[in-house]
């Protein structure tokens, strides 16, 4: 079985005129103007890893569009039990789900739960592997700022290689044609990030990722990761850390991005955090319109 139309699995299997499709059809929702597009609908949100702006957003997101939403997470749940990914599923189709939001710590999670019933999935965040929702908002952030995606040279900073938010926008923001530079320490981003286009280059530089860019994403670093890695985390704050002064490198009108959670003094000051390039609240805000969108295109309703 093929997945259900409507299903958001990935960005990679998108083309450029799907994106955006639904990018256009984000700006025509508004959160505060309830539209019944998913009246009578049942979105079920199934969590296997702790959320906030994810879930909230979706949540926010299926009200708004009329639906009515139940919460699952393994906590509390037949999950906890040892229920397998299928049979939970099975289940929740069984009381009624119409779209299956899933997120999930193994990568091809939600392909596989897709593959096995006969409602839209989508995808969450799925182990390392995307996080497509995500570079959706991010996009759209972007397009709100500049107006354009083509030609901009958007730098990404941080923990490529563990990041699904890293994948799924390397896939989008080429496919649209930026200019993408991958930045941070070998064990963070190892040279092969460069194959996934032809348009992503890898610098350990961040002066030389930052010069001439239009966009400054930043990802969430782990602490505990570093260590593992053996990377010293004074070095890594020495070296990667977002400052104003070395924002100044980048092009005068950039923006900062970050998906959230934000750690303050090692990925970037606080100074950074709440000044006038960051655009991060405003990513937590477009999520909602955003996913508004992709729930309406799961059900149909995207026109």
């Amino acid at each position: 079985m093929s997945a259900a139309r409507g299903s958001l699995l990935g960005i990679e299997s998108l083309e450029a005129a799907e994106i955006l499709k639904i990018l256009k059809f984000a700006r025509r929702m508004n959160p505060n103007k309830p539209r019944p597009l998913l009246k009578g609908k049942r979105i079920f949100l199934l969590f296997y890893e702790p959320s906030t702006r994810t879930r909230s957003s979706f949540e926010i997101a299926a009200k708004s569009l009329g639906a009515q939403t139940v919460l699952v997470q393994t906590m509390g749940s037949s999950i906890e039990k040892g229920e397998s990914l299928l049979d939970t599923g099975y289940t929740l189709r069984a009381v009624g789900a119409d779209v299956i939001v899933i997120r999930h710590p193994n990568s091809g999670a939600p392909y596989v739960m897709a593959q096995h019933i006969d409602i839209p999935v989508i995808n969450a965040g799925d182990g390392l592997h995307e996080h497509p929702s995500q570079a959706l908002l991010d996009a759209y952030t972007i397009l709100s700022n500049k107006r354009r995606i083509q030609g901009l040279q958007i730098a990404i900073i941080g923990d490529i290689f563990h990041s699904r938010v890293a994948r799924s926008a390397c896939h989008l923001l080429t496919k649209l044609g930026a200019k993408v530079i991958l930045c941070g320490p070998p064990e963070l981003v190892p040279d092969v990030a460069a194959t996934l286009a032809p348009t992503i280059r890898v610098t350990r530089h961040l002066e030389d990722a930052l010069r001439g860019a239009d966009v400054v994403m930043l990802l969430r670093v782990q602490k505990e990761r570093l260590a593992g890695l053996r990377i010293d985390l004074s070095e890594y704050i020495a070296r990667y850390q977002m400052t104003p002064a070395r924002l100044k490198t980048a092009k005068k009108d950039a923006i900062l991005m970050h998906p959230g959670p934000i750690i303050r003094g090692l990925e970037l000051t606080g100074e950074i955090a709440d000044g006038p390039q960051s655009r991060i609240l405003e990513e937590v805000h477009n999520g909602v319109q955003t996913r508004m969108a992709i729930l309406a295109r799961a059900v149909g309703k995207m026109r």
